[in-house]
């Protein structure tokens, strides 16, 4: 049986995301009545330009008062699209006070502040929901946190940045240069005028972040994740994965430590074989491999990013809350049970590719050798090719095995420092095998 009296919901943001959010809202209220068990009512929107809000929105429910929305008490459900630390923070946390859950596609702030928040939630008998916040439409926050449950995950391993994809697909395919590919995804709107967040790593470290908490049963913020760019990554690097059956990626690694007495978190460019299904990811995808005991290998795959997908998320988010409302219960909270610390970058094992400039004489390759044996790092493979204009110069590849972090650190600071390489070109992780 139905209930009549609506949900109402407060719609905070309305951009690309929170105008797609509030269409599929209008135009599909009675499927998700259906789906729910009762009516839900958009209440108010709330933004900070109504001069900009998008045609279809109605305008009598737009407000510039967020904190007055809010604050009504009789608001059900609070989604929060509007992204960034403050005043978002500060929001949810007042919806939590006058009794409305919420459902957010916060990445920045759930990776920040996700234990706060959730403590928040629990002290007023409220949700916080958030698959939004890591991969666009990809439900990778609820089988993670509920289908995975009572399973142990030990990695989780992708690609959730779409705009970093679809630079280094272009790099890939084409042959072109960082910046051309990079100016390529901007006329396409996958980049941002200020790209900064997604080519430095900022938005996969804060999904990297959020995704480690869940999987690991413990609290990772942003700050616990070790974060590297694709800025650095060359033609050159592309060329060379494919010379080794390879392709790059940027890659978010969440990892347990083999003991299991720590986890890591890191993001980085990184070559994995062609084989691995996250090779064959082009354009702006996303997708997720997860390993598990139980389960094994799972792999979740889609667009993670866009007004639609995500709205996706949001909408799925706030039927499960409506539900949670009209039953008087509450979905899970944040399980960070385990409490493992996050293990230093340096305590992480894996292969190495690295590109040197060297003097293009005899005996080189047996001192660069001897530095690697001596800090503890085993070669799997040597390239070494003379430069065309000559110039007495060398390019030499080494590919290791497995190796900590740490030592590879060491081994690449006593390269530097012997007169016969003129310089380290490139060093990337491989991932993957």
């Amino acid at each position: 049986m139905m209930r009549t009296r609506p949900l109402k919901v407060a719609l905070l943001g309305c951009g690309v995301v929170g105008s797609e959010v509030a269409r599929i809202m209008t135009t599909h209220a009675d499927d998700l009545a259906a789906r729910i068990g009762a009516p839900v009512e958009l209440a108010g929107i709330a933004v900070r330009r109504p001069d900009r809000v998008r045609e279809g929105v109605p305008a009598e429910l737009v407000t510039t008062d967020a904190t007055a929305l809010v604050k009504r008490g009789d608001i059900d459900v609070v989604i929060e699209v509007i992204g960034g630390i403050e005043p978002a923070r500060k929001l949810i946390t007042t919806a939590f006070e006058h009794g409305a859950s919420v459902v957010s596609a916060n990445k920045a702030l759930v990776a920040a502040d996700g234990a706060a928040l959730h403590a928040a939630a629990e002290e007023h008998g409220a949700d916080l929901y958030y698959e939004a916040a890591v991969a666009g439409a990809i439900p990778l926050v609820r089988p993670l946190r509920e289908s995975l449950a009572g399973d142990k995950v030990n990695r989780v391993l992708g690609i959730v940045n779409g705009t970093t994809n679809f630079i280094l697909d272009r790099m890939d395919s084409s042959g072109a240069g960082y910046s051309e590919a990079l100016d390529e995804a901007t006329a396409l709107g996958y980049a941002e005028a200020d790209p900064t967040a997604d080519v430095e790593g900022f938005d996969a470290a804060a999904k990297a972040a959020i995704l480690a908490g869940i999987a690991f049963h413990t609290r990772v913020t942003i700050d616990d994740v070790h974060r590297e760019g694709l800025t650095e990554v060359t033609a050159a690097d592309i060329a060379s994965a494919k010379r080794m059956g390879c392709t790059v990626k940027l890659l978010a690694i969440c990892e347990r430590a083999a003991d299991g007495a720590s986890v890591t978190a890191r993001v980085h460019p990184a070559m994995i074989p062609l084989t691995h299904p996250l090779a064959s990811v082009r354009e702006a995808y996303n997708a997720v491999f997860v390993e598990s005991d139980a389960a094994g290998q799972l792999m979740f795959y889609g667009p993670g990013a866009g007004g639609s997908p995500t709205a996706s998320a949001v909408l799925g988010d706030l039927v499960a809350v409506c539900r949670n409302k009209l039953s008087e219960a509450t979905g899970p909270g944040e399980s960070a049970y385990t409490q493992l610390p996050v293990g230093p970058m340096g305590d992480v094992v894996t292969r190495y590719h690295i590109s040197l400039d060297v003097a293009d004489k005899p005996g080189v390759l047996a001192q660069v050798a001897m530095v690697f044996a001596e800090h503890g790092v085993s070669i799997d493979t040597v390239r070494q090719q003379g430069r065309p204009d000559g110039g007495g110069e060398a390019s030499l590849v080494v590919v290791t095995h497995r190796a900590a972090d740490a030592a590879l650190s060491s081994t690449v600071e006593a390269l530097r420092n012997l007169d016969t390489v003129r310089g380290v070109a490139s060093i990337m992780r491989v991932e993957g095998e």
